[in-house]
């Protein structure tokens, strides 16, 4: 008898990922993956056709099914990536424009004026830092790209554009929707103050429900079988914590960018540098009662940076930056004093700086591509250990074990160089796919049976001793300092 199942989907940034997971035992019966196109098409302009990630999305999940061995799939989960937004007609659901995505900064000039205490009330509210990465900006400049107010339009970002496509419910999860610089903590909804400070009508958004209230049942004509439950929808990087079950755990994803994220005992917007989000909201109440918040520290350019020196290091290699870079950088034991800042929309967390500009520093004649690599796999660990420290200040928190998932992750030395920067151990998750599970997991909770169970390697220590590493932290904030304009004595 063939075992239940559900199917979880993962829209990311560079592919969609589809997992067919146990209900019996967990295990993952099958899994594909389809990449999904990123277009530059300015500066600052950063795109994806909603099409494509509709229809990658549904060849996985075509491809990750026909791989089950006739799996009998119970129930659907979705994670997304975030913050992206995608605009649709809302009678016939077509598209209106690409989507803008998380990475897009085109909006920058309509937050510039925005004044001090304007940008307070705002973090007050939502948790948030004013910038363009959130959803806000974008949908606005959408809105008026479009002339699209006095349409009949939905702008969402892509959990609720997928949901549409898988269902027809104009719908929008929580934890997404505290992405968007428009949802009230307190609330769990729209807030009015907000959607006037950046003219969108309500009209125009989903409805927010939670986590796991029901997306509606897959609609016939895809991949998918239809008259599936969509049992659970949770945002990417809120899914990858939640994968790991454990209350107070902390971890990073390591994609494109990075996310480092840990719950919060009690809601607290007061860190600076980092913003407080909904990780989910259970028990179908997207209000305060069902929710679990977290902190987070959202990094611009980790996986971003290993592709580019990759492309320096090996011009036209078919292997995936990662390798390159990680095969370079293990032909020697440190960079050799070269630093790469790579600020290239600016910084994020936890300085959210738009106008720091990348740099690259310290080199010699004797300054080999073995070294840049080493700088760029550095460059990322620096910048997680910058969220930490300042997750931390306050002493709400306490992140003992760092918790490491996402592409970039699959580098030994970089799970090496993580621990030696941070001073603390890391644990690296053995599921590629993280986000899928941990939606799943969700899915299978609200189904009443038990999750996927998470394996992971075993605990890598630092074997930097503390003067070295306060000194290549010192190192790294004097060429921050640098990227930032602000210079160094």
């Amino acid at each position: 008898m063939a075992s239940d199942a559900i199917l979880a989907l993962d829209v990311g940034t560079s592919s969609a990922k589809a997992l067919v997971v146990s209900l019996v035992d967990g295990h993952v019966l099958a899994r594909a993956a389809v990449p999904v196109s990123v277009s530059v098409t300015g500066p600052g302009c950063v795109e994806q056709d909603p099409v494509e990630l509709a229809d990658a999305t549904w060849a996985a999940a075509g491809a990750a099914l026909s791989a089950s061995g006739g799996a009998h799939v119970v129930g659907v989960a979705l994670a997304n990536q975030r913050e992206s937004v995608v605009m649709w007609d809302r009678r016939s659901g077509e598209p209106i424009g690409p989507v803008i995505s998380w990475q897009d900064s085109r909006a920058a000039a309509s937050l510039s004026e925005w004044s001090q205490a304007d940008r307070v009330r705002v973090r007050e509210l939502t948790g948030l830092t004013v910038d363009t990465m959130y959803s806000a900006p974008k949908m606005r400049w959408l809105l008026d790209e479009h002339d699209a107010r006095t349409r009949d339009v939905v702008v969402g970002t892509v959990d609720a554009w997928i949901v549409r496509a898988l269902t027809g419910d104009v719908a929008i999860e929580t934890g997404n929707a505290s992405r968007t610089l428009l949802l009230s903590l307190a609330t769990g909804d729209w807030d009015d103050s907000l959607l006037d400070a950046f003219a969108i009508p309500r009209s125009v958004l989903p409805d927010v429900r939670a986590s796991d209230a029901g997306f509606g049942e897959t609609r016939a004509g895809l991949p998918v079988p239809a008259g599936l439950p969509v049992c659970a929808v949770m945002a990417d990087s809120h899914a990858a914590l939640f994968a790991y079950g454990v209350a107070g755990q902390a971890k990073a994803t390591y994609g494109t960018g990075t996310s480092l994220m840990t719950r919060l005992p009690l809601l607290s917007t007061g860190a600076a540098g980092v913003d407080t989000t909904i990780a989910w909201s259970r028990g179908h109440a997207s209000a305060v009662g069902g929710a679990t918040y977290a902190r987070e520290g959202n990094i611009l350019a980790t996986g971003q940076a290993i592709d580019w020196v990759a492309s320096l290091v090996d011009a036209g290699a078919s292997r995936p930056g990662g390798v390159v870079v990680t095969e370079a950088a293990s032909s020697v034991d440190s960079s050799g004093g070269v630093t790469l800042v790579p600020a290239f929309t600016g910084l994020g967390a936890p300085h959210w700086d738009r106008s720091a500009v990348a740099t690259l520093s310290g080199m010699t004649s004797q300054t080999s591509s073995a070294h840049l690599a080493r700088a760029a796999l550095e460059c990322v660990a620096h910048q997680v250990v910058d969220v930490v420290e300042a997750m931390e200040r306050d002493g709400q928190v306490r992140l003992e074990v760092l918790h490491m998932d996402g592409a970039a992750s699959s580098s030994d030395l970089l799970v090496a160089i993580q621990a030696d920067l941070l001073g603390r151990p890391v644990v690296r998750s053995r599921e590629a796919s993280l986000s899928a599970l941990g939606a799943a997991r969700l899915a299978a909770e609200n189904l009443g049976r038990p999750g996927p169970v998470l394996a992971t390697d075993a605990p890598v220590a630092p074997q930097m001793d503390e003067d070295t590493r306060q000194q290549a932290r010192g190192r790294w904030r004097d060429e921050v300092a640098r990227a930032r304009f602000t210079g160094v004595s």
